[in-house]
């Protein structure tokens, strides 16, 4: 296993591993759990007590993405990196939660990385995926140096272009996923008197260039009212669903709804004088 590059979230020198610890040269320290992962968000850098995704909300999403239901979607990703990336460098997975899509990225040339807020979510994908460095950090202050990743993918995670742009690479890629016009409408449906399509007129970067956009369309089929609900939980209108709709939602033996993705891929070009 390859050793994970870092800097120190407080006075962003390197860190070094030594003995499950990762130390700095101010002596800051910062301890390696016995999954594997390391903490990397210091308690002046949190805004709760424990931030991020709860428990609950974890193990729905786990559920229901090791299901496959978004595979479709990973394995256009991947399509994308084979057909962009440099497979010898570093990936970085920015809000990586239970790590299902970082640990899509490993080759046997590349080191993968993924950051979460959510401990909950990194102790989970660093226990699972075992050939990927998990750790626990902010992304409005990420815990690498400067550009230092060929490959960064923000997959329905906050897209802080600034601090992406410090740590990718010249000539690097940003690949964002967002939700596209239908996206779960008919879920969107049972809620909304109203279920609006998703507004995708706007770019969450400013400064990279655009090289490609594609959207990721198709069904998915639910045979079980488990699978509806983790569903449900995932999305940031679970809390405006009324106990009675949970519980048809729970009795139901089929539905029928879209995923509507959109991909953009972006470049860190260089600039010729």
């Amino acid at each position: 296993m390859f050793i994970a590059q870092y800097i120190c979230p407080i006075c962003k020198k390197s860190l070094r591993l030594n003995n499950k610890s990762y130390r700095c040269e101010s002596n800051h320290s910062f301890d390696q759990a016995k999954e594997g992962y390391v903490n990397l968000l210091p308690v002046q850098h949190k805004h709760s007590k424990d931030p991020g995704d709860n428990k609950a909300m974890v193990n729905a999403r786990r559920s229901f993405l090791d299901k496959g239901f978004y595979q479709p979607l990973a394995d256009e990703l991947q399509r994308l990196y084979r057909q962009y990336a440099d497979l010898t460098k570093p990936v970085f997975d920015a809000g990586c939660g239970e790590g299902f899509y970082t640990q899509q990225y490993v080759c046997a040339t590349n080191n993968v990385y993924g950051i979460d807020i959510a401990k909950n979510a990194v102790k989970h994908a660093a226990k699972k995926y075992t050939d990927c460095q998990f750790s626990v950090g902010t992304l409005s202050q990420l815990p690498f140096h400067d550009n230092y990743f060929s490959w960064i993918n923000s997959i329905y995670a906050p897209i802080l272009e600034q601090e992406f742009t410090r740590v990718l690479a010249d000539d690097g890629y940003l690949v964002t996923v967002t939700p596209a016009k239908n996206h779960l409408i008919e879920l969107k449906a049972l809620i909304y008197r109203e279920a609006k399509q998703h507004d995708i007129s706007k770019s969450p970067i400013e400064h990279l260039t655009l090289i490609e956009q594609k959207e990721v369309n198709y069904l998915m089929e639910f045979t079980t009212g488990e699978d509806i609900v983790n569903l449900l939980s995932m999305t940031p209108f679970a809390f405006k669903a009324t106990v009675s709709l949970l519980n048809d939602l729970k009795a139901r033996s089929q539905f029928t709804c879209q995923a509507d993705f959109l991909i953009r891929v972006y470049k860190n070009e260089i600039c010729e004088n």
